[in-house]
């Protein structure tokens, strides 16, 4: 399976969790997982998609590793941070507890997206 299809894979398992915790959330008129649902909405659905369109469509030539090292970093920089907000807003363990988890799954999707963009820049376009 290419990077591609994995990174659709993802992003649709995110966006069914996303809508399940906003679901959750307007049944329990609770919405204090508001920032948790955003992030699983925008950086695990979203961004996740958008990779999976710009990998089809401007990388599909490209070889090597770089594409499994993007892939492997913003998932689970997506999964870090969404546990590590979770977690932080369901007041499970203090923020300073979290600093790492939060704080590396940020990073990790940082490097994903500068490494999307190195990609990018590298690659000759098709037209």
């Amino acid at each position: 399976m290419g990077v591609d299809r994995k990174f659709l894979l993802c992003g649709l398992f995110f966006a069914i969790a996303g809508l399940c915790l906003g679901i959750y959330m307007a049944a329990s008129e609770n919405h204090t997982q508001m920032p948790t649902h955003t992030h699983v909405m925008l950086a695990g659905f979203v961004i996740s998609v958008v990779y999976a369109t710009i990998h089809r469509l401007w990388l599909p030539g490209l070889q090597g590793r770089l594409k499994s090292v993007q892939f492997a970093l913003h998932i689970l920089g997506v999964l870090a941070l969404a546990t590590g907000l979770f977690l932080l807003f369901s007041n499970t363990a203090s923020e300073k507890s979290l600093a790492p988890l939060l704080g590396s799954g940020a990073f990790a999707i940082l490097l994903g997206m500068l490494l999307m963009t190195w990609m990018v820049l590298r690659t000759r376009p098709l037209s």
